[in-house]
């Protein structure tokens, strides 16, 4: 986003994270206003969250911004998963044109895997069967394997919820609908007082809907104790 600061219009990015709780309902947790999405953004960031209360967080899953990824494990003790719709917008790139709609749907058969060691065995036929003719693709799978399938390891129930940062791309729409109309901001309270107002609003709606985003039965074995919360979901 633009803002204006001493005199300058310079860019700022906006974080955001959202939540899932204990109680299968879905909260903002926190929002920050930063200079860039580096590492010690990112840290900052969840440390506030966690002198906050933020605990038992099981797993993260973002764009892959190499900033969160270095401080998840640190701060929250957690898993990261990469968001897989924009993993895949990357893989495809090295596929070509022609070769797009194949290799699609031969990483689709690690992702209909009943469970993570049969996704992970799948992925890497998959990866073995591209490197003849696709090394740096293969290469690329072998890197992200971990990443992209660590929402595996959750019950099927979940999955569809935590493969990717889509959950949270309405939220997301929604801010940028709304801050695009201001076009510069004049300062980085302003920011903070109209984003701050849209995650509010948000966080009301879910307050009050009758449908829990997860049910308590499949949330119970994942807890450590009632209190948990899980898993985060930032952008």
């Amino acid at each position: 986003m633009k803002v204006r600061q001493q005199g300058r219009i310079v860019s700022v990015a906006v974080i955001v994270a959202v939540g899932v709780s204990s109680d299968g309902r879905r909260e903002v947790l926190g929002m920050d206003v930063g200079p860039s999405e580096a590492e010690t953004f990112w840290t900052a960031f969840l440390r506030k969250l966690a002198r906050r209360g933020l605990r038992g967080v099981k797993l993260v899953v973002s764009d892959a911004h190499e900033g969160i990824k270095a401080t998840v494990a640190k701060v929250l003790n957690a898993s990261w998963q990469r968001c897989r719709v924009h993993f895949m917008r990357n893989a495809l790139a090295h596929a070509g044109k022609s070769g797009r709609r194949v290799v699609s749907a031969f990483i689709a058969t690690a992702f209909a895997q009943d469970d993570a060691e049969a996704a992970k065995m799948q992925w890497r036929k998959v990866s073995d069967q591209l490197r003849p003719k696709l090394p740096k693709l293969a290469g690329f799978l072998d890197e992200a394997e971990t990443d992209v399938l660590a929402y595996m390891t959750f019950p099927p129930q979940h999955r569809t919820k935590l493969h990717s940062t889509n959950p949270i791309e309405r939220l997301n729409g929604e801010i940028k609908r709304r801050t695009e109309v201001i076009g510069i901001f004049p300062n980085e309270d302003a920011i903070v007082r109209l984003i701050g107002a849209i995650l509010l609003e948000q966080n009301d709606e879910w307050a009050v809907q009758r449908a829990r985003y997860m049910t308590l039965e499949t949330i119970a074995p994942l807890s450590d104790d009632p209190t948990v919360s899980l898993p985060a979901i930032a952008s």
